[in-house]
């Protein structure tokens, strides 16, 4: 029976993408991240999310970073080097405080059965219901749409608002024949749904190897590997293509720079969906989108977050 050694890191919030990183560098086959924060965000999360989540198990103050290591892995050196640099984290501006490291052994076999029965189907919206899929599932609606979903370790189950801002911004802006871009696409579940609701064409990118395997994976599982094309790219550097729709569901500190590029990359007209934006930060990305030529087409909330779909406006010659 294969035997993972879990890494738990609990450390101040301000530190988790950091810690985060150092994890994935050090070779962590994923990374998970219990948030308070990200809990009492969900909507309604006793019932109407994927998991059947447990308040217990979110930490009161700051947050707990686990990553997984096999037995094969020089595990000694692992802690060493993971304590090290995130200590190390002080010297760039990033402070440390209540830090602890346990390390946990986790067989593979009954670290997947004792998750999976909290992992339920969600009707993300009236069209589309996303289902584990190691679940029987039968459509409430002739219309509704599956999505078949394999989280795996790092990657989200599609009930954060911000990606639940997506789905609804793609229900109401996808056509049929559309050509769309999924940028950073972790999971899949953007891509997946979008042909769902009518896209033709879809091209899904992300700078992380391990968020590409997890789409390819994903999409696999929903029969779409022909439809969907999926590789690792940072952003749309590179990609001289056009589309009918741009996704984003990433940091606004990622979103602002990237406007200009996605404005060069929409065809006349289209459509640009941009979520992962936190309540205070919606109105630089407002003003950064009319600045580049957007017309708001309209502004949904859920809890503290902000997705914004926008048009593109040709400029005049």
């Amino acid at each position: 029976m294969t035997e993972w050694k879990e890494f738990s890191v609990a450390v101040n919030n301000e530190a988790k993408e950091a810690v985060s990183s150092i994890l994935m560098e050090l070779g962590s086959s994923g990374v998970s991240i219990s948030d308070r924060h990200d809990f009492l965000q969900l909507p309604e999360y006793c019932e109407d999310t994927l998991w059947d989540l447990d308040e217990k198990d979110f930490p009161e103050d700051g947050v707990i970073i686990k990553g997984y290591f096999t037995e094969y892995d020089e595990l000694d050196r692992i802690e060493k080097d993971l304590t090290h640099q995130i200590k190390e984290l002080n010297n760039y501006g990033i402070a440390i405080d209540h830090l602890s490291i346990t390390i946990n052994d986790v067989k593979v076999e009954e670290w997947s059965s004792a998750w999976k029965k909290h992992y339920h189907p969600v009707n993300v919206t009236r069209f589309l219901t996303i289902v584990p899929q190691w679940e029987t599932y039968e459509k409430s609606f002739s219309d509704e749409r599956v999505a078949y979903l394999d989280p795996g370790l790092a990657f989200g189950t599609g009930t954060h608002p911000t990606t639940q801002l997506c789905l609804q911004a793609l229900e109401t802006c996808v056509f049929p024949e559309a050509k769309l871009f999924d940028v950073g696409t972790g999971s899949g579940i953007l891509s997946i749904a979008a042909h769902l609701f009518g896209a033709k064409e879809v091209h899904a990118y992300d700078l992380d190897e391990v968020a590409v395997k997890s789409a390819r994976d994903n999409i696999k599982l929903n029969k779409l590997e022909e439809i969907i094309q999926v590789r690792a790219n940072d952003l749309l550097k590179g990609i001289n293509a056009k589309a009918d729709i741009i996704a984003a569901n990433i940091l606004t500190e990622v979103i602002l720079p990237f406007i200009p590029d996605a404005y060069e990359r929409l065809e006349d007209n289209g459509y640009f969906i941009a979520s992962g934006i936190i309540m205070d930060k919606k109105d630089k990305v407002i003003e950064s989108l009319l600045e580049h030529d957007f017309e708001i087409l309209q502004i949904n909330q859920m809890k503290d977050w902000v997705a914004i779909i926008s048009k593109k406006i040709k400029k005049e010659e």
